[in-house]
Order: structure tokens, then C-alpha cells, then sequence
């Protein structure tokens, strides 16, 4: 990974966790239920996951107590802008951005000298059954300071009204409490160290739960999508639902969501982007044995391009070609089927979300798609991280400095 590394392509907006902030992190690993880490140092994503805390536990999703509770840590203002570099959801990054909309004055006088232990509570204590990802609605957002500062804080001020009550003031009991509340914790009384649960509303998203599920509502009737054959086995013997339910390697997949008019394919236009070019020249490649040249050059460069290309047999030639065949075919014949033409992992690749979807839906739908059908390695990068990783893992030296220039140098960008 080292390559991607170079090019701040991978996990590069980390913040950085030494000193005190250790130990205010392993505060909050033990007040939400967690063992403390012994890492005197390691970073941290928006969420307040690190990788090299996830490394040495040897679990990634290390703040989660099962599939149905997911938890967080603030200690830092500047973990406002980071990404989440291990969502266990589709909308952890919306949830985080609402925490900092509404509470970032707080929480950077906060984290001056405490730390920020979130639990989101959808209200469920476990899940049972692939089905209960239908019981994500509504969740609460509580949060819970390092040392009870709030806490603090209100018998500081208890403190400081029964000082001037009557005589009070000449008390020295009083006196005493109140120094030695300001030696723990500093003059707390304009601190600003309440934070109120935040309710956050669900839409459709994917979920790591039961091996990765996506949930489509807000369209004909809701749709999952189960990326994992045995919860969708499970799944498909519920009879109390009215959900419709799909494994991702399901071909009809595709026509039931173009159906919903969730998705949506024009190749007589696609076949000019440069997002077609990046899905044929990626799918090219895979059928270039023994190369002469470096991948990269046979990719980037014409002439090598239709070198390689023309060392193939004919069948492989209209495999790669394909779109272009269906086209002239089109042009003389009576509406042939693309899926007659085109490979399907190449057809699905060309598909994109409606137009009519919001963002937030075309953001989920393009996720999907590259699940689905992995040929366009930038919107692989975009969309679906994880699954990029580990096909980059796979790649050849000269491929992966194809795939880095692709997204560094936005080769092949205009859609």
C-alpha cells in the first residue's frame, strides 16, 4: 500500500494521538465499556476509530458492542473535517456532521481538558435476524464526558450559589470545596459543557450488519440487498414483511431497480464519457497475458492499446468491444438485448443512479454499483474504499501506478 501511501491515497487525513490524549482516549474506551489500548501513540478518524488500535485488538470495528451498537470518541476539534475510514454505516459521516454542526462551539471549549464517549442508540440491544436492519429509524445520539465534567460543573456551581447565600461567603468549608473543585477542574462556571441528545433520522443506507446489507426505502417498497449468501438464505424465510430481497450476485437485481427507476443506463451516451473509457480500458487489461510493454503504457497510450488488442482472439475482441457492436447492431436491427452483446459485469458497470434520486441516494446507488459490478477503479475509490483496498492488493506494479494516476492526476475524469 505503500504506492497509495505516497499519494495520500491512503488513510491520509488521520489526526495524529500522543501524550495526555492517550489517556483521555483509553478514559472513554473504559467508560463505554472497552479495554484501554496500550499504544502510546496512533491516529484517529472523524468517529474517533484508529487502525493501529483496530490492528493490535485484531478487530476493525473495535467501538462496536455487536452489530447494533456503535460508539465513538471525540478529543479533538479537528476530527470535525476527517472522514470515517471504517463506517459501519452509510450514514455514520452524516451523524458526525450533525454532531459537529450542532454542538462545535462545545466541543472544542470540551476537548481543552476531556475527552467525548458518543453511544448511538437506535434502540435495539442486539440484532436477531438479518430482518431488524428494517428497525433502523431513529437514533439518539448521547454523549457522555471523560471524568463527568458536566457533573462537575453543576456542584461547582451548586458551590458557587451557596457561597453567596447569606454569610456564606465567610464559611470555610465551603472555601475548601470550592479551591479544591478549581484545582481538579479549573473555574467551570462559563464553561459550556451540556450536550443534549441529538436525534438523527434514517433513510435508505448500507450496513456492515449480518455481512454487509443495503436498505433502498422511499420507492415502490422497500428493498434489501444482502451481500452475504447466508443472511440472505435467512432472510428470504421471513413471511411478515412486504420487502423485496436480493442478493447481490442476483443478475435481476439490476432490472428490478431500473424498474424502481432507481437505476439507469444510456449507452448511446455513455460510450463517449470518460468514464466508459476507464471501465473498457480496466476490462482490457485483464486479458493482456505477457505483456512487452508495462500495463500502464498499454492503457495510456493508443497505439499500444490497439496493439494488444488486436494480439487477441475475435472473441475476446468483441468482448471488449462490445458496446460499440450493440450500437451498430442498433442502427439495423429490430431493439437487440444489450445483456445479448455486452458481459454483464461490463454491462452493469455502465449503469448509474436515476436522475430523479437525491444525492444522498445516488451517493448509496453509486456504492452499490460498484459492489455489484467493480470495473471503474476511480469510482471504486470513491464509493467503496474497502473494496478498493483489496483489489489494489491484487494488482500489478504497473496497473496499480494506472490506477494511481486515474485518480491523482483525474485521467479519464470527465463523466
Amino acid at each position: 500500500m505503500q504506492k497509495l501511501k505516497n499519494a495520500n491515497l491512503y488513510r491520509s487525513e488521520l489526526i495524529p494521538v500522543s501524550g495526555k490524549l492517550v489517556e483521555r482516549y483509553n478514559q472513554c474506551l473504559r467508560t463505554l465499556g472497552f479495554k484501554a489500548t496500550a499504544l502510546k501513540s496512533f491516529n484517529i478518524d472523524a468517529i474517533g476509530w484508529s487502525p493501529e488500535i483496530a490492528e493490535e485488538k485484531g478487530l476493525t470495528h473495535y467501538l462496536n458492542h455487536g452489530d447494533a451498537n456503535l460508539h465513538g470518541i471525540i478529543i479533538s476539534p479537528l476530527q470535525k473535517s476527517k472522514p470515517i475510514y471504517a463506517a459501519f454505516h452509510t450514514f455514520d459521516k452524516e451523524m458526525m456532521q450533525q454532531i459537529f454542526k450542532t454542538y462545535e462551539a462545545k466541543i472544542q471549549d470540551i476537548t481543552r481538558n476531556t475527552a467525548i464517549c458518543i453511544d448511538f442508540d437506535q434502540g435495539i440491544d442486539t440484532f436477531y435476524n438479518p430482518l431488524d436492519v428494517l428497525k433502523y429509524n431513529s437514533i439518539t445520539i448521547r454523549f457522555k464526558l471523560v471524568g463527568n465534567l458536566d457533573k462537575a460543573q453543576e456542584e461547582q456551581l451548586k458551590l458557587v450559589k451557596l457561597f453567596y447565600d447569606a454569610d456564606n461567603f465567610i464559611n470555610e468549608n465551603i472555601h475548601n470545596k470550592l479551591l479544591k473543585s478549581a484545582k481538579q477542574y479549573g473555574d467551570l462556571r462559563h464553561r459550556k459543557l451540556h450536550l443534549d441528545p441529538i436525534f438523527f433520522k434514517t433513510n435508505s443506507f448500507f450496513t456492515k450488519a449480518f455481512g454487509g446489507v443495503y436498505l433502498l426505502r422511499d420507492f415502490i417498497s422497500p428493498i434489501l440487498i444482502f451481500e452475504n449468501h447466508t443472511a440472505y438464505k435467512e432472510a428470504i424465510k421471513d413471511s411478515v414483511h412486504e420487502v423485496l430481497m436480493y442478493h447481490i450476485s442476483q443478475p435481476e437485481l439490476i432490472a428490478k431497480l431500473k424498474d424502481h427507476l432507481i437505476l439507469d443506463i444510456n449507452l448511446k451516451e455513455d460510450v463517449n464519457t470518460a468514464r466508459y473509457n476507464r471501465i473498457k480500458h480496466y476490462y482490457f487489461q485483464k486479458y493482456i497475458i505477457q505483456p512487452e510493454h508495462p500495463i500502464k503504457d498499454i492503457l495510456s497510450n493508443t497505439v499500444l492499446f490497439k496493439r494488444y488488442l488486436n494480439t487477441l482472439d475475435l472473441a475476446t475482441i468483441k468482448k471488449i468491444n462490445a458496446v460499440e457492436i450493440y450500437l451498430e447492431h442498433l442502427k439495423t436491427s429490430d431493439k437487440p438485448k444489450a445483456e445479448d452483446f455486452i458481459d454483464l459485469s461490463f454491462y452493469f458497470a455502465l449503469h448509474r443512479p436515476h436522475s430523479s434520486l437525491n444525492v444522498q441516494h445516488q451517493d448509496l446507488i453509486w456504492r452499490l454499483l460498484v459492489s455489484v459490478a467493480p470495473q471503474d477503479v476511480l469510482f471504486l475509490y470513491w464509493y467503496n474504499r474497502d473494496v478498493f483496498y483489496e483489489y489494489y492488493k491484487t494488482y500489478n506494479e504497473s496497473l496499480k501506478d494506472w490506477v494511481i494516476e486515474v485518480i491523482t492526476k483525474k485521467v479519464y475524469l470527465k463523466q
